[in-house]
């Protein structure tokens, strides 16, 4: 299998440990809570050569999303007021809804999808689908597009 510059996007939970300890060295560094790299490596129990390895590779998806459109497909109950709760997380992360398609619930169950633009004011993308996804009534939400 030939390598290639394609991304992927998974839960947290489906990510070796080593790497998020890469982002949460580089998440250090950044804050300027450690000076150097190898503070940086020490503190959260990896090599320097691991940290060097995926440092370029691996990023938390809210900083490679900024300034960007995500399409977002999701179902829910057809129950007064659910559709607004979603919307409300969307604009408690700050970011910014730009179109809303919703079809004719079938069976008392909507299917929608959303266009959303991520700001650099927005927080943690992954939280708040995570939010979204965890709204009574929700029953998936997945991103479709990232422009």
């Amino acid at each position: 299998m030939g390598e290639t510059a394609g991304y992927f996007v998974v839960r947290q939970k489906a990510v070796p440990e080593v790497l998020l300890k890469v982002v949460e060295a580089k998440r250090l560094l950044e804050s300027e809570k450690v000076m150097t790299i190898q503070e940086a490596v020490d503190r959260v129990g990896i090599s320097r050569s691991s940290f060097y390895k995926y440092k370029d590779d691996i990023f938390q998806f809210h900083d490679s999303s900024q300034g960007t459109t995500l399409t977002l497909t999701f179902q829910m109950d057809d129950e007064p007021g659910l559709l607004s709760d979603v919307l409300k997380i969307i604009a408690d992360f700050g970011a910014n809804i730009l179109t809303i398609h919703q079809s004719i619930p079938i069976g008392g169950i909507a299917s929608l999808s959303l266009s959303v633009q991520v700001l650099p004011t927005t927080g943690d993308i992954s939280k708040m689908l995570d939010a979204m996804e965890k709204q009574k009534g929700v029953h998936y939400v997945k991103i479709i597009a990232k422009e």
